[in-house]
């Protein structure tokens, strides 16, 4: 059919109507053209949201156009505008939205005249009906349209049924006639349709399908076609289940049940293997099975649960008292269920609508079977669900949850019909969750579907370590949302059940609130205020709405129990707070909120990130959007902005952003609320004025503020906040329409507010200024600040950019284009993307310039490729590849429009060529022979680097001065290495981007020009043997073998099998060399193919190769084979690695990996150590991949969150497989034979990964058991260590206490008995591994039986004590009986632990007379186990002298791990022993002795840190000599740098530690002196992080002393104050914190308010605090000056300017700054206001008065030369300067500009104070050129922040 199509005509035609009807008043003429135009504008839109929005305003403003006026139009009016509307549904009928929208205007003409809308449809629908020629795929469409998104095109189809039906048999042979049409869109479009005439037009169908007429056999082809689709005949998975809900359609179009249940039961002869016959009503089709793969079995139960009613799927059959829901669909989707299927979501997804037909059919099923649902469907059901529960496919876990759910409802009302009161299936199911470990994520499912019907006591009974496990699993990622779940399940039901229970007046909501304290608050409160962040995460954003919501009178409950200065109660408040707003949607600050206030201040300047967020979100957010922020949310809110821009943690940016984006929404929805209101009143009201020039002002100053650190000296931390600050402004704050967003949008009167604004000279967003400060992060070195500013440029600034700005940028873009540096060239990659987007709308000489600028990179990319062919060194150099095809990536495919613009066939097919030629002469120079053809191997690095090497000597480089060769890799040799290697990743990404886009044109590359670019690709991955480049390549690989496989051409589609033919041809050939590790790029050859694959479909491809990769792999080796050469069964290993370790595989990798995982357990045996490394490679990756997500977290373990039940559940290939593994390697042992077993540890660390699961399911693993008990006595300690951990996921929980005590009575009784060490060793591995999980699951405590168990088996234990006496010779036996005590410690008797720390306390002593292995290790436990006893850790600490180098290693050691020592008399023992033992440690030779001995001595001599007021315990005696040659030594070696960083670092903090209370000058300037060398950004971290730490500890209580004391001591004051301000600079975060944890306790010293906790300040507020103590105390100090000049950066702008105007340096790389943290401009701003209040105080010391005399005057000069030279500069009004804009990109530029600034303005201040300075300069002079400069730099992007606003003003 030919459609008839919209054009601009039409509309031109219907405008004409309206126009020259007289009876049309002009202003509705006026709503028609507007109506008209935004028709017109939905087909130029390319944006679905931006199409939708143009057609939704078009429809509003036909609809408000009168009724009457459109009845008054003409009928050929109507009738044209009828056709426009038809055209525009045409051109949109793969849109169904646009459809609909466009048909709801169709119905408002339908009310105006029905009978022309009718006869337009009708006209339509009959030119595509009675066409002679086949339908097309548009055809289809457009009928599809019409069934689906049209009313009245569906009453015209119910006439014109037949027909239609007819057509659509017609189309069939033609669908069928190859592979190639059937596996089309055009299939799964005619199945669409055939199912929407069944769905929508069921009333014509009936009689078709009734009909015994064999005229028309339209429906019985249609069904046999849709049949043999859902047979196999296709690969598509959608269309055939797509086919299966259209056959079962049809059943429904009978009106007759039994003729319709008898048809589902013939249709569930799918099952079948041989030919059988389908009858529906009297349509009989025959059908030929294909293939079982599932999808057949799974089409039909899909479709005839989705279709057919409950009257179909409950009616009795026959006279059994069976159903087809029960007794037919039930054993299908069971029978599927139990298949592991590449499907297996889509057959889950069926058995949860199973249990939905169930449910609603669950009255006529009690009708048929007359009795409940008996236990063996029960127990199938739970199996069923239970095993999908773990299952790792992403959504199974999610639907399992709701088919439980469904089951229990299902259940419980089947309990109810039939009276059950008992309903034993709760209470077998809450035991079966009670067993499992917490880990396991089938346990939280099944208990939040259990709970509204067994009851929370009931639960709570049987589980009460529940409340502990929701904790643990709020303390990882994956468990955190189910036992969410299970928390607001509780909360529901306890809820209720205390309502319910209340027999007289209901209960107040604190009432409730108290019951729910009783059992929740301590574990909530444990949870808030958790030191563990996801913990703590997860419990405010899960737990505390759902409990505030549930006990909203648990508000005031939690507060009560709250303190801010306890640890993370100041973060818990915080938090309440917040979701206390969110759910009440109540502001917090009233009138009495006084203390609420002072919390909030606290927490805005907390060090912890968490809480200055939480209360962050206290302010920024309501739940309504109107608020008006209140003035102390705008107050807090403008002190907290500035301070917290340069966070180092991304989240923290992301929180601050959308928080404040909400607090945008407020003050723009609250200010528009204002401007409404006032256009209905006569004016605002003094209040919304104020309200409106509040919030407008705010938004101006947060804009200014985040460009003013967008300057390039600015941190990446500062500048990535103030762009997403500034982006954030922009989204809400402007009228810009986002056409790729949903939500977002600015709202209909935006521009009102906007105007409101300007008038009053706010929001000016897009000035010159401002664009330049964004161009100028375009060369941001970090790729995320390039990419956002350019993103703001795009989205929000003018569509263009003026005439100088783009010459400007273009030189700019093509000077970095050709440099070396990778960086550089993506910087002007992305500045020339930008230009081109910019240009696309900008036409010069009748073409475009986007167009222009594109052929300009193309010619640029014929020239550098001319200059790589003639010089490859100077092209590397000058002239890299890599950033021109970059730029053509960037320019042609991520700007729309332009590839179709710019690109033609021929300009594409030579584009392709070059790229071609480019690859091969890169490839040429690394493999030294520009002949690579016939090369399938790549070089190898030396070959590459010998070929380099001979490349440079050809041009005079690579020899040094003697001629001699360079050891080291050129400078040369990087250049060349890194432009082949960047240009062929950018060549292979941008190849199959290009050829994605082409093949979407009407033109596209031919058959052999595809080859052509396959075999590019070819040679890249498998010629280049960098790892980036063939990964960077596999992207656009993967994008080109997607394109090609969904390509309508046979020949097309067969080119990436033939790569991946080729690519396993290549594999079995044999090897002259060796290629590399892993099979070099062989594996992404073959996964780019494979991941291109439609994941709906049967992926044929993957399953032929990794069946052949498994034939190589177990292919034997020749017998003659090559070590040195590579293996086909090597690289086949490697490949199934690279395959399974593919996140693009997905699901489709499971099915076939019990063999995979056979095949590498297998290969570990092979003599080959490259096949054994494969093989144990691929085992590794197969581990990871099928046991899925592992826990995460404080409590997350080696094990995964897999029971071993459910592993072989979904892997049950493995269960005999692994079982005869472990035979085998107990069998060789229990006969004696030392016989390697490769495999053996591999399998014993799967099988201890694993969970143990259900009583019952587990003990069907019985049978592993008995191998891993005879494992116990293996030779092999690892062996020994994970059978153990093995056994426990193999026994019943219930078994643990059993197996244990089993375990312990086959110990010796003595050591007269003979045994074997291993075994004995072994046994108590096993013991201790069972009894660790056992003791985990708190099993004992429940039932007096297990309390009863565990008594026995510590009454058997201790008896056993020989095995860790001397008696017992050896030491790892020992070690083990000691550690299985440890678990059992409080269940032991008292005089068997006094028995047994005596012998061991006797045994640390011992010196052994021989070397005893394992006795280092057992002394070290036995220390551990003797300090967990305070007094036997005295004895053990006072004899610190008498122990080994293990003993004393190993106490000092548990000193600093552990802290349950702290403020007990055991400290006070510790302080004295390592006091009186220090000399002699400081002169062990053993360097990590010494070292953690210094760390135990620190740790405990430091106080808690619970006040500033606890003070140090004091060196006892410090005057002795002994202690002060102590101090002497760690001086000499740390003035000496002896030992290293980690020593140096722990030797400073002694220092500090025992320096603390000391008042000898002489020493605390020399350790002074030590700190300002160790604060330097060259110093190693852990040195500048214990310098932090000094200040700590020793640099308080001495400053405290001084306040008081001599000026020599504030001197030393000043310096310790400015060495914490350089600390607060540094780049590492952990030395920021603990020089803010020095600011705090400063601080806190400060006020003299008596011991108290400290509090700890946020950095930046820690500067000022210690910026405004040293103007507070020490102003008038010597030194106080210069401890705040000596942070200004240097002014010197003509070294910067000579630099930048300097050639263009060409080396690759450039050195970092030692601190790029630093910020020179921030710090200026920073210390400009307290310069100035110490300029004020001039007249008030004579001493400060020389300081600052003698300062001006050195200053003055430097000041005067550089102001000179700020004026000199040329800046135009109107044109950008090119040499501007690379001083605006200058980092030191703007530091210096800023370093000068604060110079002259204190300059001026001291000038206007002190008469005596005038002679130097004139202030009037200084100011005014200050003013002047400001004045030119601003508009011209040079931006500054609000502390230099005095600049504008005399």
């Amino acid at each position: 059919m030919t459609v008839t199509h919209f054009s601009g005509g039409k509309v031109d035609a219907v405008l004409n109507y309206f126009l020259s009807d007289n009876h049309v008043s002009s202003d509705v003429k006026d709503t028609l053209k507007i109506f008209l135009v935004k028709l017109t504008e939905n087909l130029r839109c390319t944006g679905k949201r931006s199409r939708e929005r143009s057609l939704e305003e078009a429809s509003q403003i036909l609809q408000k156009i009168p009724k009457e006026v459109l009845h008054s139009l003409q009928s050929a009016a109507l009738h044209q505008l009828v056709q426009l509307l038809l055209a525009l549904q045409f051109e949109a009928v793969t849109t169904s939205s646009v459809c609909r929208k466009l048909d709801q205007m169709v119905q408002v003409l339908v009310e105006i005249n029905q009978s022309v809308v009718f006869e337009e449809v009708q006209q339509c629908l009959h030119k595509l009906l009675h066409q002679e020629q086949v339908f097309s795929l548009q055809d289809l469409q457009i009928a599809c349209m019409f069934l689906e998104d049209s009313a009245v095109g569906r009453e015209v189809l119910k006439e014109e049924c037949t027909t239609l039906l007819s057509k659509v048999a017609d189309l069939i042979p033609v669908v069928m006639s190859n592979e190639t049409a059937r596996n089309e869109l055009l299939c799964y479009q005619t199945v669409k349709v055939c199912l929407q005439v069944f769905q929508l037009l069921p009333g014509q169908v009936a009689p078709l399908v009734l009909s015994k007429d064999s005229v028309n056999t339209s429906v019985r082809d249609i069904v046999e076609f849709l049949m043999n689709i859902i047979l196999g005949e296709i690969s598509s998975r959608d269309t055939r289940l797509l086919a299966g809900t259209a056959v079962a359609m049809v059943i429904t179009t009978m009106t007759d049940i039994q003729g319709a249940q008898s048809a589902g039961w013939s249709l569930l002869k799918v099952t079948k293997r041989e030919p059988w016959r389908l009858t529906v009503g009297e349509i009989q089709v025959d059908c030929l099975p294909r293939g079982q793969d599932g999808v057949d079995r799974l089409a039909i139960s899909r479709g005839l649960l989705t279709c057919c009613t409950n009257n179909v799927l409950v009616s009795r059959h026959g006279c059994q008292g069976t159903c087809l829901l029960l007794d037919g669909l039930f054993p299908l989707i069971s029978g599927l269920c139990e298949e592991k299927l590449d499907c297996h979501y889509y057959v889950f997804q069926v058995f949860t609508i199973w249990l939905k037909r169930v449910k609603e059919g669950l009255s006529e099923i009690w009708e048929v079977t007359g009795a409940p649902l008996n236990s063996n469907l029960q127990r199938q059901l739970t199996q069923i669900i239970w095993s999908n529960a773990e299952s790792p496919l992403d959504g199974i876990a999610d639907i399992a949850r709701s088919a439980f759910c469904l089951f229990m409802e299902i259940y419980e009302n089947d309990c109810q019909h039939f009276g059950n009161t008992e309903k034993r299936l709760y209470d077998e199911l809450l035991h079966r969750i009670s067993q499992l470990p917490w880990e396991s994520k089938a346990k939280y499912s099944p208990l939040s579907a259990i709970l509204p019907y067994a009851g929370t006591n009931k639960v709570l009974e049987q589980y009460p370590a529940l409340p502990s496990d929701i904790l643990k699993c709020l303390s990882t990622n994956h468990l955190s949302p189910s036992a969410s779940d299970v928390y607001k399940c509780l909360l529901q039901e306890q809820k209720r059940e205390l309502v319910n229970a209340s027999r007289e007046a209901p209960p107040t909501e604190q009432d409730l609130a108290n019951q729910w304290a009783q059992r929740w608050q301590p574990k909530l409160l444990h949870a808030l205020t958790s030191e563990v962040t996801l913990l703590q995460n997860n419990a405010t954003s899960h737990l505390l709405p759902s409990t505030l919501r549930t006990f909203p009178g648990a508000f005031n409950t939690l507060l009560s129990a709250m303190d801010a200065t306890a640890p993370g109660h100041l973060l818990a408040w915080a938090c309440v707070m917040s979701a206390q707003r969110a759910i009440t949607g109540r502001s917090v600050w009233d009138a009495n909120c006084g203390d609420a206030l002072k919390t909030l201040h606290l927490a805005l300047s907390c060090l912890d990130d968490a809480v200055r967020l939480a209360a962050l979100n206290l302010l920024c957010c309501s739940p309504k959007t109107k608020e008006a922020p209140s003035q102390v949310e705008y107050s807090a809110l403008r002190d907290f902005i500035p301070l917290n821009l340069n966070s180092e943690s991304s989240p923290f940016r992301q929180h601050l952003q959308a928080a404040l984006r909400k607090f945008l929404v407020r003050i723009r929805d609250s200010c528009m609320a204002n401007i409404k209101g006032h256009k209905r009143k006569i004016g605002l009201s003094e209040e919304e004025e104020a309200e409106l020039k509040q919030g407008i002002g705010f938004v101006d100053w947060l804009a200014q503020l985040s460009l003013v650190y967008l300057t390039p000296d600015s941190s990446y931390q500062r500048k990535k906040t103030a762009l997403l600050l500034f982006s954030a402004v922009l989204e809400t704050c402007t009228d810009t329409w986002s056409p790729d967003r949903k939500k977002g949008q600015p709202p209909a009167m935006m521009s009102t507010l906007i105007n409101w604004a300007n008038e009053r000279g706010k929001w000016d967003f897009f000035s010159k200024s401002k664009m330049l400060v964004l161009i100028g992060c375009l060369e941001d070195s970090t790729n995320e600040i390039r990419e956002l500013s350019a993103e703001l440029l795009l989205r929000f600034f003018t569509p263009s950019l003026t005439d100088d700005v783009t010459a400007v940028l273009l030189g700019q873009a093509e000077r970095l284009l050709q440099s070396p540096r990778v960086q550089e060239a993506q910087m002007g990659a992305l500045m020339f993307k930008l230009l081109v987007q910019k240009a696309d709308r900008v036409f010069e000489q009748g073409e475009k310039q986007s167009i222009r600028l594109i052929r300009f990179l193309l010619n640029k990319l014929e020239h550098h490729f001319s200059t790589a062919r003639s010089d490859m060194l100077q092209a590397a150099r000058s002239t890299p590849i890599h950033g021109i095809v970059s730029a053509l990536q960037r320019g042609l495919m991520e700007v729309p429009g332009v590839l179709v613009e710019s690109i033609n066939h021929n300009v594409a097919v030579d584009l392709v060529c070059l790229l071609e030629k480019i690859t091969l002469l890169l490839l040429g120079v690394l493999y030294g022979d520009q002949d690579t053809e016939e090369k399938e191997v790549p070089p190898s690095f030396c070959d590459m680097g010998n070929a380099i090497s001979s490349l440079i000597g050809q041009h005079g480089a690579g020899l040094d001065e003697d001629g001699e060769e360079n050891v080291l890799l050129s400078e040369e040799h990087s250049l060349i290495l890194t432009c082949c290697w960047v240009s062929l990743k950018e060549i292979g990404i941008f190849l199959g981007y290009l050829v994605e886009k082409i093949q979407s044109l009407p033109w596209r590359l031919t058959v052999e020009e595809l080859k052509r670019t396959s075999k590019v690709f070819k040679d890249i991955i498998l010629k280049c043997r960098h790892w980036g480049a063939v990964e960077g390549c596999c992207i656009g690989f993967t994008k080109f073998c997607r394109t090609l496989l969904s390509s309508s051409d046979l020949e097309v589609r067969e080119i990436p099998a033939t790569i991946l033919q080729q690519g396993l041809t290549i594999l079995q050939s044999p090897r002259s060399t060796s290629v590399t590790r892993r099979a070099a790029g062989l594996p992404m050859l073959i996964l780019g193919v494979l991941a291109a694959e439609d994941s709906s479909k049967s992926r044929p491809l993957l399953s032929q190769t990794i069946n052949t990769l498994l034939d190589i792999a177990r292919a034997p080796l020749p017998q003659d084979w090559d070590q040195t050469l590579d293996l086909p069964q090597v690289c086949a290993g490697h490949i199934l690695q690279a395959l399974v370790k593919g996140s693009s595989l997905g699901v489709a990798i499971f099915q076939h990996t019990p063999a995979v995982t056979i095949l590498s357990l297998t290969l570990m045996s092979s003599p080959c150590w490259a096949m054994r490394n494969a093989a144990l490679q691929l085992y590794s990756s197969l581990c990871t991949r099928m046991l899925g997500q592992q826990p995460a977290g404080e409590h997350g373990t080696t094990h995964s969150g897999m029971s071993s039940p459910s592993f072989f559940n979904l892997y049950p290939a493995l269960q005999p497989f692994l079982r005869e593994a472990l035979e085998s390697a107990a069998k060789d042992l229990h006969d004696s034979r030392i016989l390697l077993h490769p495999s053996l540890y591999p399998v014993l660390t799967l099988l201890a990964k694993l969970q143990p699961g259900a009583e019952e399911q587990t003990c069907a693993l019985s049978e592993f058991l008995p191998p891993l008990f005879l494992l116990a006595a293996s030779p092999v300690y690892g062996v020994r260590v994970m059978s153990s951990r093995a056994l426990v996921a193999m026994i019943p929980p219930s078994q643990y206490l059993a197996t244990v005590l089993q375990l312990v009575e086959k110990l010796p009784e003595s050591p007269d008995v003979p045994c074997c060490h291993n075994r004995i060793h072994g046994q108590l591995l096993q013991i201790e591994a069972v009894l660790t999980r056992a003791l985990k699951t708190n099993m004992y405590v429940s039932q007096k039986a297990d309390r009863s168990s565990l008594s026995e088996v510590v009454e058997r234990f201790e008896s056993k004590r020989w095995l860790a006496s001397s008696r017992q010779r050896c030491p790892p036996v020992r070690l083990a009986y000691v550690e299985v005590v440890r678990l059992l410690r409080g269940h032991c008797s008292d005089v068997f632990l006094t028995h047994l720390s005596s012998e061991l306390l006797q045994e640390i002593y011992r010196t052994p007379n021989i070397l005893e292995v394992g006795c280092a290790s057992f002394h070290q436990s036995a220390v551990n186990f003797l300090c967990e006893d305070p007094e036997w850790a005295c004895q053990v600490w006072k004899n610190l002298t008498n122990g080994s180098t293990v003993v004393r290693l190993s106490l000092v050691r548990w000193a600093t791990e552990g802290r349950g020592w702290r403020g007990s008399i055991l400290q006070e023992v510790m302080v004295r022993s390592l006091q009186a033992n220090l000399k002699e440690a400081l002169l062990d030779q053993n360097v990590e002795y010494r070292r953690s001995f210094l760390t135990a001595l620190v740790e405990v001599m430091t106080p808690d840190g619970e006040s500033p007021g606890s003070s140090h315990p004091s060196p006892t005696g410090f005057g002795e000599t002994s202690l002060q040659a102590c101090v002497e030594v760690l001086f000499s070696d740390l003035e000496t740098n002896q030992g290293g960083p980690e020593f140096i670092s722990t030797a400073l903090c002694a220092l500090s530690v025992l320096l603390s209370q000391s008042t000898d000058l002489g020493l605390l300037q020399r350790w002074c002196k030590l700190l300002e060398r160790c604060r330097s950004p060259e110093a190693p971290e852990a040195i500048r992080t214990a310098c932090a730490q000094s200040l700590c500890l020793c640099a308080v209580s001495v400053m405290d002393r001084s306040l008081t004391d001599s000026p020599i001591f504030k001197e030393l004051c000043i310096r310790l104050i400015s060495t914490g301000v350089y600390l607060l600079q540094d780049e590492d975060q952990q030395v920021r914190a603990k020089a803010a944890i020095f600011a705090s306790l400063l601080s806190s010293s400060c006020q003299h308010d008596g011991p108290r906790r400290c509090f700890y300040m946020q950095v930046n507020q820690a500067l000022r605090s210690l910026l405004d103590l040293l103007l507070d105390e020490f102003w008038d100090a010597a030194g106080a000056l210069e401890a705040l000049v000596c942070h200004l950066p240097d002014c010197d702008l003509n070294v910067i300017l000579q630099e930048v105007k300097g050639t263009q340096c060409r080396s690759l790389y450039e050195r970092d700054e030692a601190n790029v943290f630093a910020e020179p401009s921030v710090m200026s701003e920073c210390l400009l206001p307290y310069l100035l209040r110490l300029a004020k105080r001039y007249p008030e010391s004579s001493a400060l008065a020389r300081d600052l005399e003698h300062w001006a005057g050195n200053n003055v000069a430097t000041v005067r030369e550089n102001l000179t030279i700020c004026l000199k500069f040329q800046l135009g009004d109107d044109v950008l300067n090119p040499d501007w804009l690379s001083l605006l990109t200058e980092p030191r530029f703007h530091g210096a500009l800023s370093g000068l600034f604060a110079r002259a303005t204190v300059l001026l201040q001291l000038l206007k104070e002190c008469d005596t300075l005038r002679p130097l300069l004139d202030p009037l002079i200084l100011s005014a050129d200050l003013q002047s400069i400001y004045g030119r730099f601003i508009p011209n992007g040079a931006v500054f922040s609000q502390a230099f606003d005095v600049l504008k003003t005399d």
